[in-house]
């Protein structure tokens, strides 16, 4: 945890943002697997985390606006409990590492709660993503679990945006940790991909380095010669000379900061030419969004930069022809980059995402529903402070092709018989993270190896 100052700071900031009635914050519970004693890993909610910094499941904060009164509610663990768990802090211990002095259990929050709405006074609370969450928020508020989410506070939603986005700098210290952890992990992936290995065992590999610094997977690892598939999570195959590997994970660090790296490497010593082209244009992309980030662009911009490489790149090979702003605008380059650009980070690797995509990453404006735009998951300003990922992609999707094809799609900038060629390539990605400045950005972390030739010497180290 932060130091108590940290929480109770920004706790008064969101007191200031939303004007009147009780912050309703919900931790995490346990959730089980397969039967009540065998849980997943327990993670807690972010947003919890960001106001309260406690990572214990069971935990419940209220703010008190009107009252400038702060609480934090649970039920102490029984000798049951001990027996299993061991000593564990008092609900009162904890709020004190939280910078709050008012406690309660969880009989004395259905109280509060109880009595608040006898007075008619606004409950402010952010959607759940979890169900038993959604069932609190159902015998609390007497509020039906499938309209819920169309009852959250949108003042709240809004107020914790703004407060989240800006990262401050003990938060892009975490940040770097995980970042670097990150590294870490791709280089060791670099080092032993070749073939006769199995995808599962890079995925273990990197998953033993983000475990044994002190954290976890910010995700699930992608770790596949299936690039192709956007979030492929099968590690079943086994790798072959000539095929590509890309690795999209990352580190999250103890106090629950996220990392997010993207690698393409060649399973046997160095890629081939054709792979060479690909990958180039696709670094290229890259470099083009990196070198224009900074404050006051709108993201959606950067992304049409990065997509305009792609498609330049593509023409060059014969694969793309006709208007490049044409295309763009008609979104034929959606074959090849059918995904966003990038996304913000924190304390979650798409940070708020729970909070409503169209908030966070659009300030309440409508997205597109082009085919490959609707996939971007932020577009607006860009404002210091914020943190997110560049990693565009070049991916060859057999069954989009076909699709396409079939439908003689967008056949003034697609030239399909060279296309066809390549069905069986793959993909390939790289992402780095980055921090905007007040006049650019800086790169977060320690440096990923990402031009081919920096990828090919970590081979059998």
């Amino acid at each position: 945890m932060f130091q108590p100052n940290t929480y109770a700071l920004r706790r008064e900031t969101l007191k200031k943002k939303v004007r009147s009635g009780l912050i309703l914050l919900l931790g995490n519970e346990e959730s089980s697997m397969n039967f009540g004693d065998n849980t997943y890993p327990f993670r807690q909610d972010s947003s919890f985390l960001y106001f309260f910094g406690l990572n214990q499941a069971g935990l419940t904060g209220i703010i008190d606006v009107d009252e400038d009164r702060e609480f934090l509610f649970g039920d102490d663990l029984t000798i049951d409990h001990i027996v299993w768990m061991g000593i564990q802090p008092t609900v009162k211990e904890r709020a004190q590492r939280a910078g709050v002095t008012n406690t309660g259990n969880n009989q004395a929050l259905h109280d509060l709660l109880k009595k608040a709405r006898s007075q008619n006074r606004q409950i402010h609370f952010l959607p759940p993503y979890r169900p038993e969450n959604s069932l609190k928020l159902w015998r609390w508020l007497g509020i039906d679990p499938d309209n819920i989410k169309d009852s959250a506070s949108l003042e709240l939603i809004k107020a914790v945006i703004l407060q989240r986005e800006v990262k401050t700098e003990e938060e892009l210290a975490e940040i770097e940790t995980a970042v670097n952890t990150s590294v870490d992990m791709h280089v060791a992936a670099m080092n032993m991909v070749s073939p006769g290995i199995s995808e599962a065992l890079v995925a273990a590999r990197v998953q033993e380095i983000a475990v044994a610094a002190g954290g976890r997977l910010s995700f699930p690892a992608i770790a596949t010669v299936h690039g192709e598939t956007l979030h492929n999570h099968y590690h079943g195959n086994e790798l072959k000379e000539g095929q590509l590997f890309l690795l999209d994970s990352g580190a999250e660090s103890a106090m629950g900061y996220a990392g997010d790296l993207s690698s393409t490497i060649p399973v046997g010593s160095t890629f081939s030419q054709r792979q060479s082209e690909i990958y180039d244009i696709s670094l290229a992309s890259h470099e083009a969004a990196i070198s224009a980030l900074k404050p006051g662009i709108p993201f959606k911009d950067i992304y049409y930069e990065s997509a305009r490489t792609i498609v330049n790149g593509l023409k060059d090979l014969g694969l793309m022809k006709g208007d490049t702003e044409e295309a763009l605008i008609q979104g034929a380059h959606a074959l090849f980059f059918p995904c966003g650009l990038g996304h913000q980070m924190g304390l979650d690797v798409h940070d708020m995402e729970d909070l409503g995509e169209e908030y966070v990453g659009y300030d309440g404006q409508p997205k597109s529903r082009q085919f490959g735009l609707k996939s971007l998951r932020l577009a607006k300003e860009l404002k210091p402070g914020f943190v997110l990922t560049i990693e565009p992609g070049i991916y060859f999707i057999p069954t989009l092709i076909d699709l396409w094809k079939t439908e003689n799609k967008f056949s003034d900038y697609i030239n399909y018989d060279r296309v066809e060629t390549y069905k069986e390539f793959g993909g390939i990605r790289n992402e780095e993270n980055f921090v905007i400045t007040d006049n650019g950005a800086r790169l977060l972390g320690k440096q990923k190896p990402k031009t081919r030739e920096d990828v090919e010497a970590e081979k059998g180290l």
